[in-house]
């Protein structure tokens, strides 16, 4: 959208796809931050730990098989995987209304909104992993996890601001291996359930 409106002004693009970026960064790492506390808490409660551990494990195969599914089936909107369809076209709309950085910021932070229930899974389960910590040996670590979450939205900036490909060439990547990052995510979740449930993690 911001590249529709500013075609060759890569300074604009540079700019508003930044600042959508760190907004979808700065909300996530608080969500994220909520999501640990949350865990503390019931933590507390020393009956509920080990079940709710257990519990975590059994979600992460959950996913991971969800994933996996898609990858030998797949369907758009996949329940627990993607953004569901019925959402798509609302956030494309707000997308498409994009025409300025501070837009593009307060678009980033409302996106987030319809982003987490297809992204809660895996952070749900990386935030119980982490509540063993306190915040502060915590906080670097949930740092770490949504620098590789908005890894791609980086590259995507990149390659367009350098010229490397357009924004049509990167989606029609996407589309021709969507199974395979389905893929890719339903193995390592997969994995990472299998080790919590068998004490490794």
């Amino acid at each position: 959208s911001i590249m529709a409106y500013n075609p060759g002004n890569r300074r604009a693009i540079l700019s508003a796809g930044a600042a959508f970026i760190i907004s979808v960064f700065a909300i996530y790492f608080l969500y994220g931050l909520v999501f640990i506390k949350f865990f503390h808490i019931v933590q507390a409660l020393s009956a509920v730990r080990f079940w709710l551990f257990r519990g975590l494990a059994v979600a992460g195969i959950v996913f991971g098989v969800l994933n996996i599914r898609d990858f030998v089936r797949y369907k758009p909107g996949g329940l627990g995987t993607e953004m569901p369809l019925l959402l798509r076209p609302r956030v494309k709309k707000i997308l498409s209304r994009i025409t300025s950085t501070r837009g593009a910021f307060i678009t980033g932070a409302f996106v987030t909104i319809f982003l987490l229930p297809c992204t809660m899974g895996p952070y749900i389960i990386a935030a119980g992993i982490l509540s063993v910590y306190d915040m502060i040996q915590t906080a670097p670590i949930l740092l770490l996890y949504n620098l590789v979450f908005i890894l791609p939205m980086l590259a995507i900036i990149g390659i367009v601001y350098f010229g490397l490909g357009r924004v049509h060439d990167v989606y029609l990547w996407k589309e021709r291996n969507i199974t395979k990052l389905h893929l890719i995510a339903g193995c390592i979740i997969l994995g990472l359930g299998i080790a919590m449930l068998a004490g490794l993690v």
